[in-house]
Parts: C-alpha cells; structure tokens; sequence
C-alpha cells in the first residue's frame, strides 16, 4: 500500500449533493482549507520576510562600503569633518540658519504659547524714549470703552488748524479788531 501526504484539504468531506431541487444551480464547496495549509503558508510567508529582510541589509551595507571607498577627497582648503556626512553633529545644528526643523513640538508650541500669553497679559515697554507701552488686552479694552473709538470728521468739513486756533484763542483774551480780508488793519 502506498501512503499518500494528505494535502492541505480534507479528502473525506461529504460528497452530498445538493438537496434543494429547486435550486439546482446553488451549491456548496465540498473542499475547505485545512488549518495546516493556513499555518504553513503564513510560516512561509514570515520565512521569506526575514530573507528580504537581511537580503536589504546586505545590499545596504555593501552600497555603504562601495560609497565610503568612493568618496572623491577633500579639498586641502575646507575644514575636516567627518567621513560620514549623514551624522549631523549638535555643533553643524547651531551652525545652521534659522528656522530650523522642530525637534520637540509639543513643548516647543507650549514654549510659544506661554511666551505669546505673557505678551498679551503684561505691561512693558516696546520703546521707552518714545513712550510706547504694551499694556494688557483687558485693560486695553477698558481704556477703549472709556474714551470711545477715533472718528473720522464729517466730509466737508475743515478740520480746526493751528493758526486757526490760536487766532480763537487770541481773540477771547484780548479783545482787538480783527484783521481785514485784505490784509489791512482796521482803525477804530
């Protein structure tokens, strides 16, 4: 007698067939997958993951080798650095010209957020000999409702200039004759 390997499949389903006269055309499948076949084919699978795994790294570290023997040389007038220029040392970092990429984001939005909440909620001075102040959003905002929003003057109308206005102030100290229209002084 010879032994056959079993397949993946049970041979000894039932070979029944379909009972249902009516639909002739539906039916069932009379194989199913073993779960051997299942474990063999995810235990090949995980087989040939790590072959390509250590297949891309050889060819990796092959390529690295090739390029560092590769390298043109150094002209004779630059600084030395490092062989390897993907290592970026903390000294190129500062070097580096604003902005840089972030490397903590949570804190350094944090950072932002508290400095700009400072700015908002405190007084200082952006220039003191010009008598500029930063004053705090509320208290910016009381001062605006106290003393009301610039308005524009009406069109039309002159706005009071300084001459004019010190002529009026002249006229209500001391009471002297106005000045005629053509320049001429009128006696009394």
């Amino acid at each position: 007698m010879t032994f056959l390997r079993p397949k993946y499949w049970n041979r000894h389903m039932s070979d029944e067939s379909n009972l249902h006269p009516e639909h002739e055309e539906v039916a069932y499948e009379r194989e199913d997958l073993s779960p051997r076949g299942i474990f063999a084919f995810l235990i090949g699978l995980a087989l040939v993951g790590v072959l390509i795994h250590f297949a891309v790294k050889g060819m990796y570290g092959y390529l690295d080798a090739y390029q560092k023997q590769h390298q043109p040389p150094l002209n004779p007038l630059a600084s030395q650095t490092e062989t390897d220029s993907r290592k970026v040392s903390n000294a190129d970092i500062a070097r580096f010209p604003q902005p840089r990429l972030e490397t903590n984001e949570r804190l350094e939005i944090n950072d932002f957020r508290l400095q700009e909440e400072k700015k908002l909620n405190s007084y200082d001075w952006i220039d003191q000999k010009a008598g500029i102040a930063r004053i705090p959003i509320d208290r910016a905002m009381q001062l605006l409702a106290q003393r009301g929003l610039p308005t524009r003057s009406q069109a039309g109308t002159v706005p009071p200039s300084p001459v004019n206005t010190a002529r009026q102030a002249t006229r209500s100290n001391i009471s002297q004759p106005e000045p005629s229209k053509k320049g001429k002084e009128v006696k009394q």
